[in-house]
């Protein structure tokens, strides 16, 4: 017998629970008969409803669903490692709580885990949301596969499985500040992808803001790659070439007295560009500089406020 342990981030999903509960109850008759499930549900500091309709779906199945409630909201990646924390199948697998990932595809994908692969991702190659959407998460996964992780599926993934041997090695990692996803593309595991389309979301208001993007676009950055550092370093010396053949320039002009060399405006330009350039460098610096200061600290990604575990009746 498998147990397979699936870890559902919730925030703000109180008209999402009740939906999502009833199809994957559902989708358990897809499954080999001799598997067992585990639902890990995570209240990720929402404020509505949505940790009663949690603690509803766990009294209905008090021998296989779990619910965390966590002090304040710290994020879907620190949610997952805290459902990662506390999940004891076989295997495991990050489910969004809206359903805009399928639940249909489980089924496969633990097929494949049954063969042998450690870790298996469904790939999105289209989505059913808004064109801007779709430009920001294709413009951001295209730069991490670009400067950061080149072995990353194209498009993305929200829904995967792993066994509990990658769990434990992403657990070791503590990582902080990180887009959780791209920790399993980064440990270098073999694995294989399953186009989908994402669909759109059908109830409730998606928490994942434009600030949220911003910022989880930046940790990924810095969590995976060197470019922006690279990248002040080849403008900077660019910068110091031009610098060099201008003042070359000047030089000779005023030797040979050629022509009269004013340029008040233009010094300004190039001041003023340099100028902030530095200060884009520094703030790209600082970006690494604060995540090395907030690692050492070693505060805790979750706190966790009450479990109501699985129990025998």
């Amino acid at each position: 017998m498998s147990k397979i342990s699936i870890i559902i981030p919730c925030y703000y999903n109180e008209l999402n629970i009740p939906v999502t509960a009833k199809t994957l109850i559902e989708n358990e008759n897809n499954f080999p008969q001799d598997t067992d499930f585990e639902y890990v549900m995570v209240n990720d500091g929402s404020k509505d409803r949505t940790m009663e309709e949690l603690l509803i779906f766990q009294k209905s199945y008090p021998t296989k669903v779990k619910v965390i409630n966590l002090v304040k909201n710290v994020g879907s990646s620190n949610a997952v490692l805290c459902g990662m924390h506390h999940a004891t199948g076989d295997c495991c697998v990050i489910l969004a709580a809206d359903l805009q990932d399928p639940p249909e595809l489980l089924p496969k994908m633990f097929e494949y885990w049954q063969k042998g692969l450690k870790l298996v991702l469904a790939q999105k190659t289209n989505r059913e949301d808004s064109l801007l959407t779709k430009m920001l998460s294709g413009t951001f996964h295209y730069l991490m596969r670009n400067f950061a992780l080149p072995n990353a599926p194209k498009g993305g993934f929200d829904l995967w499985l792993f066994d509990k041997q990658v769990k434990e090695d992403v657990i070791k990692m503590d990582e902080k500040n990180a887009y959780i996803p791209y920790l399993f593309i980064w440990l270098g595991y073999e694995y294989v992808a399953i186009p989908y389309t994402r669909r759109k979301r059908e109830l409730g208001t998606s928490g994942w803001t434009m600030s949220k993007k911003i910022k989880s676009f930046i940790d990924s950055f810095v969590a995976f790659s060197f470019f922006p550092l690279r990248f002040i370093t080849t403008v900077g010396l660019f910068l110091g070439f031009i610098t060099l053949l201008y003042g070359f320039y000047i030089l000779v002009s005023k030797l040979t007295g050629q022509i009269k060399v004013e340029g008040w405006s233009a010094m300004m330009i190039v001041f003023l560009f340099v100028s902030s350039f530095q200060m884009i460098a520094l703030g790209i610096i600082g970006e690494y500089v604060w995540r090395t200061l907030d690692a050492s600290r070693n505060r805790p990604n979750f706190v966790e406020d009450k479990v109501y575990d699985t129990v025998d009746v």
